[in-house]
């Protein structure tokens, strides 16, 4: 079975593995998924990021959750913003804050993919891919 939408995906997965306490989790190698595991590995969100590569398939990413010194999960929440049916589109005025800057958006910008705060540096808006906190 594949997935139609991959970050969707990816963030499904990430959330289940957090709920069940996994030390990691794999998911669909694509190059958008990639640039999501590299913010979230900046931003402190997973501990690290592994690219598996298969013979026979497409290539596996292997994250590695983190949690905090009492077990809880550093990610508390994910939201998929932008849908393969509904494009969500936001103006470098109209990046949100998540939760007062103590989570990250993520954008698909010209620039590449980037946080919310870092398109602003860029004065760039772009395709508001999911939410982080």
């Amino acid at each position: 079975m594949s997935a139609t939408d991959l970050i969707a995906d990816m963030l499904t997965r990430i959330r289940n593995a957090h709920m069940a306490k996994h030390e990691r989790v794999d998911v669909v190698f694509s190059k958008m998924n990639q640039s999501i595991a590299d913010i979230l590995k900046e931003e402190g969100y997973i501990k690290n990021y592994k690219v598996i590569k298969e013979s026979d398939s497409h290539g596996v990413l292997r994250l590695y959750l983190k949690y905090d010194a009492h077990g809880k999960a550093v990610i508390t929440g994910l939201r998929r913003e932008s849908k393969p049916g509904l494009r969500k589109y936001v103006g470098v005025e109209a990046i949100p804050d998540i939760l007062n800057g103590l989570g990250i958006a993520i954008l698909s910008t010209s620039k590449g993919v980037v946080t919310g705060e870092r398109a602003r540096e860029l004065n760039v808006g772009g395709e508001y891919l999911c939410s982080i906190w």
